[in-house]
């Protein structure tokens, strides 16, 4: 077993290696492996990632079919975004025509400057807070012994920023062409990343204020819309609360389904517990229908126990939008405040539908009991009939 300083020593040397070999421009399929390599060193898998990049190097020297990838080194600096390019020469003099022999050679890699900063402005975007990021000044550095340039690119920035986006894709006629992206705030790594021809665009949210306040401006918004999109859990919710009762009773419910859904939703996707979607998908669509039958069945002076439906329930519920908070693609600079975001979006969303819809029954139960009674019931077979419908679709692929 590797210690902590073993697990270390080993990781640098493979980091020297992968980063420096001569023909570190091109591998092949074993690029599936470096991208393990990149997300799982993060992650601090020690042992594991060793044996991935170890399998990776091997792959990348015997492969028949390479891929071309580049670096992108980014350093947000007060006012200013340090950014260095390092790309294969025959991939840059393919793009812009030139041969090369001139773009590692000093004495003439200096008249072609222009050119490279027109192509820069084409084809790499860097926004903060929505502001395209203009270029201050380029310089290019050969690096012959690995068939290689490196662009140093400095990009006039705000002072202080909460978002950064970086898109693009460098040479859109290689969709296979991928761009490693590492950030670096203070020379601390913060970020690594990957660009590739299905995937052109990636964010990264500070740790400052500004930082903060965006990424509660990107996820509350996206918990809202989920909502309304998403309205097996609003009908989950409605079902429970069609009968009626005090309304401390009902705030108890609402608050057993959040308690329960945040829980499983910060632990799926924190990576600590998991379910596939093949069966949490529809045993949501089952809690829907048990909903309505139990409504169904209700008599006056059975026990209550929608208090725990909406906690048991609610914790498969969590698996549901921890999916989608999954696709929205976490900053993991950011997680904390990005889960905490989302889930108030949730909640956001269910009191703009729950809040009016409880006071509307509340209204009809005092006035029209009878008329009550009916919308129970038959609020209840379509909820079952809708749980019923959900459960077959999503059981069937």
């Amino acid at each position: 077993m590797l210690d902590e300083r073993q697990g270390t020593s080993i990781i640098s040397i493979i980091d020297h290696y992968l980063l420096n070999k001569s023909d570190v421009f091109r591998i092949d399929r074993g690029e599936q492996m470096r991208i393990k390599w990149l997300n799982w060193r993060q992650a601090g898998h020690r042992q594991l990632i060793v044996l991935i990049a170890l399998v990776s190097v091997v792959a990348g020297s015997t492969s028949a079919h390479p891929v071309s990838y580049s670096y992108l080194d980014l350093r947000p600096n007060n006012e200013t975004l340090a950014a260095r390019l390092t790309l294969h020469t025959g991939d840059l003099g393919r793009t812009l025509g030139i041969a090369e022999s001139e773009l590692v050679n000093i004495s003439k890699i200096d008249s072609r400057l222009e050119l490279i900063r027109s192509w820069l402005v084409e084809r790499l975007h860097l926004e903060a807070d929505g502001q395209m990021l203009t270029i201050h000044s380029v310089r290019m550095e050969p690096i012959p012994d690995q068939q290689a340039v490196a662009i140093s690119i400095s990009y006039h920035a705000p002072a202080e920023f909460g978002r950064l986006e970086v898109g693009g894709r460098l040479f859109p006629d290689d969709f296979r062409h991928q761009t490693f992206v590492t950030i670096y705030v203070e020379d601390r790594l913060v970020r690594q990343d990957i660009l590739t021809g299905d995937r052109s665009q990636l964010e990264f949210f500070t740790g400052t204020a500004q930082g903060v306040r965006e990424v509660i401006r990107r996820f509350v918004p996206r918990g809202v819309h989920h909502i309304f999109i998403g309205p097996d859990h609003l009908l989950f919710l409605i079902g429970l609360l069609l009968p009626g009762g005090a309304t401390r009773r009902l705030l108890l419910i609402v608050t057993a389904f959040t308690a329960a859904h945040s829980a499983t939703l910060s632990l799926a996707t924190l990576g600590l517990l998991s379910l596939p979607s093949e069966l949490f998908e529809p045993a949501i669509a089952l809690s829907i229908v048990y909903v309505g039958i139990d409504n169904l069945l209700r008599r006056d002076g059975s026990p209550d126990l929608r208090l725990w439906t909406a906690f048991i329930f609610g914790l498969i519920h969590g698996f549901g939008f921890a999916g989608v908070l999954g696709e929205s693609g976490l900053p993991a600079e950011a997680l904390g405040w990005s889960l905490f975001s989302f889930n108030l979006g949730i909640e956001t969303g269910q009191a703009l539908v729950m809040l009016p819809v409880s006071a509307i029954l509340t209204v009809i139960r005092v006035r029209r009991p009878v008329l009550s009674r009916q919308i129970v019931r038959t609020g209840s077979l379509l909820t079952i009939l809708a749980g019923g419908f959900w459960f077959v679709t999503r059981l069937v692929p």
